[in-house]
């Protein structure tokens, strides 16, 4: 894994992700669900380990978890631990401001 840039700034980051709603950003072959939540940045994988659904075209709750919109898995944005351990944890991937460029490790 190494650190890629996905958005030239922070700016770029902000206005293209809005506030609580999952967003896919395809890295190389890697599906990555980004989420601006509780002005942090979140980056999980995108496929749900239960049934295989794309996170992101699920929505984010008020408790900072992605929930899958086949079967209402929740997800912490903050660990990837499925909420109620009825299915295995997503990957989570580090996001950070370096240097002025948005990056993650993927």
């Amino acid at each position: 894994m190494q650190w890629i840039k996905i958005f030239n700034n922070e700016t770029e980051a902000r206005t293209r992700l809005q506030s609580n709603k999952p967003q896919l950003v395809v890295i190389g072959e890697k599906r990555i669900c980004l989420v601006l939540y509780n002005n942090q940045f979140f980056a999980v994988q995108d496929r749900c380990t239960h049934n295989g659904d794309s996170l992101s075209k699920g929505h984010i709750n008020y408790l900072g978890e992605v929930i899958c919109p086949w079967h209402n898995y929740r997800f912490s944005l903050q660990t990837g631990r499925e909420c109620s351990a009825r299915s295995a944890d997503l990957i989570s991937y580090p996001v950070k401001i370096d240097n002025g460029f948005f990056i993650g490790i993927f």
